[in-house]
């Protein structure tokens, strides 16, 4: 049986900022319940000396994105039935809510990858829409694929300018030829030892 991961403060309030519940937060970083809660007690919020757990019980909103209430936009389910239109609300905003309120399992649709950043637990997920509609939210026109399965299957994730800027390795440094700057008493100590200063630059007298 593989042992639960374990979670990390960071990785716990990225999951509260981007979602409603401490239900919702558990399914955001893909564990059970109980295992969410378990780590959540362990973290305090400075600010309010709450722990994590607690805080994020506060259906005020405290600390979570005003996109997420109720109050401030439609009903999930009345973006994806089509009651209301998602024209208002940004597609990463929508992607969010629909992984948090469990309608589409955080993983590529095509090869079940789950492997998170490290630095920040973010997924490559990319939200995909099947018809190309980009304003039909409903389920069974949305999955979600990795940056390789949309390159795969769909088509390039970056522009070729974002790869041009991605794998260019332009030189910035470019050597230079030395300058001297020499006094009145400089050129005259090198012309008593030979050098006339006043001949071509490859052109010099050997002391040998």
């Amino acid at each position: 049986m593989t042992k639960p991961k374990p979670l990390s403060k960071d990785m716990i309030l990225t999951a509260m900022s981007k979602t409603q519940s401490n239900r919702a937060a558990a399914r955001y970083l893909s564990v059970s319940f109980v295992h969410y809660k378990k780590w959540a007690r362990l973290y305090k919020d400075e600010a309010s000396g709450l722990n994590l757990w607690e805080k994020h019980k506060n259906q005020s909103g405290a600390g979570i994105p005003k996109y997420l209430s109720r109050s401030s936009e439609p009903a999930l389910l009345d973006i994806i039935e089509g009651r209301a239109t998602p024209g208002s609300f940004t597609p990463e905003k929508i992607k969010t809510r629909l992984i948090a309120e469990g309608h589409l399992a955080e993983q590529c649709h095509n090869c079940k990858m789950t492997e998170r950043r490290v630095l920040d637990y973010k997924m490559p997920l990319l939200l995909h829409f099947k018809d190309d509609d980009k304003q039909n939210y409903k389920l069974e026109n949305l999955e979600l694929l990795c940056y390789n399965c949309f390159f795969l299957t769909v088509g390039d994730v970056f522009t070729s300018r974002q790869i041009q800027g991605m794998e260019d390795h332009v030189t910035i440094y470019k050597q230079e030829e030395p300058t001297w700057d020499l006094d009145e008493y400089q050129l005259q100590r090198l012309k008593e030892l030979g050098l006339d200063m006043d001949e071509p630059e490859d052109d010099y007298i050997s002391r040998i």
